[in-house]
């Protein structure tokens, strides 16, 4: 299949990557001449023109940054072919990605709205979560491409569920570096190690591999970002904007981040929490 692909930065890179080793013919776009060459040096074929790009692929995949980055590309996709499928798997809000479905139903283009759930080392060995709505029928049509890069794709309704339960899971995340950075700091006046916590946290009913994850992480304390601080908050920012009920909790958190950003943190790994909650325990 003869695939392009809009957006090959931390996430999109190894699941191109893995398309191509799995025998599709993989067009990336390369806004800058720099970027082509990147993506030339990974084997990856690449078109300049977006029209172009979405002009000669039978299905289009993005991984983008945010609402803006996707109504930006959409001129761009709506150039498909009439009953191509274009899939985007990033984080965007439920009412930029409405607008999408919009365009593109009124010019017969199937739409898969299919955020992923997973770290970019889980990109490259293809054991990412996908979140899928849309057609069913075009969801299991491409049930192999996802099997190329995700361990599980979960097919949850036909409009934009799956923008919804991947706000759901980002909040939850979000949540669990506040929470584990305070629970650390705990900790610690009490004369515990992060090590010897963390031991007890995985082998417990709170046990997560989120945590497990970036165990590593907290214990050497470089908190050089998978995921940065300023990337989370901007899925509080669509979490909340989108949300029609009151969540105290998650207003919290938000503000939580929102301070962490104007401490200078918002480039720093998400997790980069834990540290800063330590750090204030110390000064009390």
């Amino acid at each position: 299949m003869r695939i392009g692909w809009i957006g090959a930065g931390k996430m999109g890179l190894p699941i191109c990557q893995r398309l191509k080793a799995a025998g599709h013919d993989v067009v990336v776009f390369a806004r800058t001449e720099t970027s082509a060459e990147n993506l030339t040096a990974h084997g990856l074929l690449v078109a300049r023109n977006l029209a172009d790009l979405c002009n000669t692929a039978e299905i289009v995949f993005s991984s983008i940054s945010d609402d803006t980055a996707l109504l930006d590309i959409l001129d761009g996709v709506a150039t498909l072919k009439k009953g191509s499928t274009y899939i985007d798997i990033s984080t965007v809000s439920p009412q930029a990605s409405a607008q999408v479905a919009a365009r593109l139903l009124a010019k017969d283009i199937s739409y898969l709205r299919s955020p992923v759930s997973g770290s970019t080392i889980m990109a490259q060995a293809g054991t990412l979560t996908a979140i899928v709505s849309g057609s069913k029928t075009v969801f299991d049509q491409h049930a192999a491409l996802f099997e190329v890069f995700a361990k599980k794709a979960f097919h949850v309704g036909t409009g934009e569920e799956a923008r919804y339960l991947k706000l759901v899971l980002n909040g939850m995340v979000a949540a669990t570096s506040a929470l584990l950075g305070e629970a650390l700091a705990f900790g610690k006046k009490g004369g515990l190690s992060n090590a010897t916590m963390l031991d007890v946290i995985s082998q417990s009913v709170v046990a997560s591999p989120l945590i497990n994850y970036k165990r590593d992480m907290i214990l050497s304390g470089n908190y050089k970002a998978a995921a940065s601080l300023a990337m989370l908050k901007k899925d509080m920012d669509l979490l909340l904007k989108t949300s029609a009920i009151s969540l105290p909790l998650s207003t919290h958190i938000h503000e939580i981040y929102h301070s962490a950003i104007n401490q200078g943190l918002g480039e720093e790994d998400f997790f980069v929490l834990v540290r800063q909650a330590q750090s204030a325990g110390d000064r009390l």
